[in-house]
């Protein structure tokens, strides 16, 4: 069958909502306001922990918006840091975070 340089386009009869709707938890104001701070304290965190010095522990100084912690951390999950005894300091409480230059 041969075509003349035509194309054929089928017709669309509806309205099209494809992606209208989104969920997003967090409002745009708190995006704004933590977006960049968040980044920069988990990048700290993790070059904390990549650190040639580090090697079951880490003894930083964390500063949070209730104050300042000298405290040893040993780990950390999605949400909190975990300290030498076992306590939690919540990541998203944390204002900055840098080894405590005193104990290395």
């Amino acid at each position: 069958m041969a075509h003349d340089g035509e194309l054929f386009i089928n017709k669309i009869n509806k309205v099209i909502k494809n992606n209208e709707h989104l969920y997003y938890g967090k409002n745009d104001d708190e995006i704004k306001k933590s977006e960049g701070k968040d980044i920069n304290i988990r990048q700290k965190i993790n070059d904390i922990f990549k650190s040639k010095n580090y090697i079951y522990k880490a003894d930083v100084i964390i500063k949070t918006n209730k104050g300042e912690i000298k405290t040893s951390i040993i780990g950390k999950n999605s949400k909190n840091l975990i300290t030498n005894e076992s306590e939690l300091i919540p990541i998203a409480d944390i204002l900055d975070i840098e080894i405590n230059k005193k104990t290395v």
